[in-house]
């Protein structure tokens, strides 16, 4: 694995986030640890699948923004251009792009690669269980909903993640992230009620 590459892929990538949050650049960090977990256990190309993981939400920003409608597509556009600068040679270069245009759950491509599908497990992984807890009543926080507009979320689409994953790696994490999840929401609703 190229270090130094991944290094300045880290560096780059890290330039698109003004501020921490949701998607800030502490989530393309865990997703890399993801990745690299993943990948070993599936026997990955893991420096394809280092860089797909970096340089796969450097467009979420200008989606927030409204600059750009799918930061999936953008970003593999800028990580295009960005490897292809670095003299990265095309096959890997394809995958790493084709990982990154197909990482989210919600819109197409379906992952072709291996690679593909262990970003996008990653990206879904870092939705659920504790951390993904926290994940979504920081977004509620910054968009201003309430607990029980944040607990339909998890009713509409967090705890349907662990049933979407593709790696067996994947689908052993998010069982026991999923069990976590369901826990904690069983007793924020007795307390809700006063139960508890």
């Amino acid at each position: 694995m190229d270090s130094v590459l991944i290094q300045k892929t880290r560096e780059f990538a890290k330039s698109f986030f003004e501020r921490e949050g949701t998607h800030g650049f502490d989530h393309v960090e865990r997703v890399f640890n993801l990745c690299m977990h993943i990948g070993k256990e599936e026997g990955a190309d893991l420096e394809v699948l280092a860089l797909a993981a970096l340089l796969h939400d450097v467009a979420r920003p200008m989606e927030s923004r409204g600059e750009v409608q799918d930061h999936a597509k953008a970003g593999a556009e800028i990580a295009e251009e960005y490897l292809r600068k670095a003299g990265y040679p095309e096959e890997k270069l394809k995958n790493v792009v084709h990982s990154i245009e197909a990482h989210r759950f919600s819109r197409g491509p379906e992952p072709r690669t291996l690679e593909a599908k262990i970003l996008s497990d990653a990206d879904k992984l870092d939705a659920i269980g504790a951390v993904g807890i926290a994940r979504v009543f920081m977004y509620s926080g910054e968009h201003g909903r309430d607990i029980a507009a944040s607990l339909r979320h998890f009713e509409e689409k967090i705890l349907k993640l662990k049933d979407l994953m593709y790696t067996a790696t994947a689908r052993r994490m998010a069982e026991d992230r999923h069990r976590f999840t369901e826990e904690f929401i069983q007793r924020i609703l007795l307390e809700i009620a006063g139960e508890k």
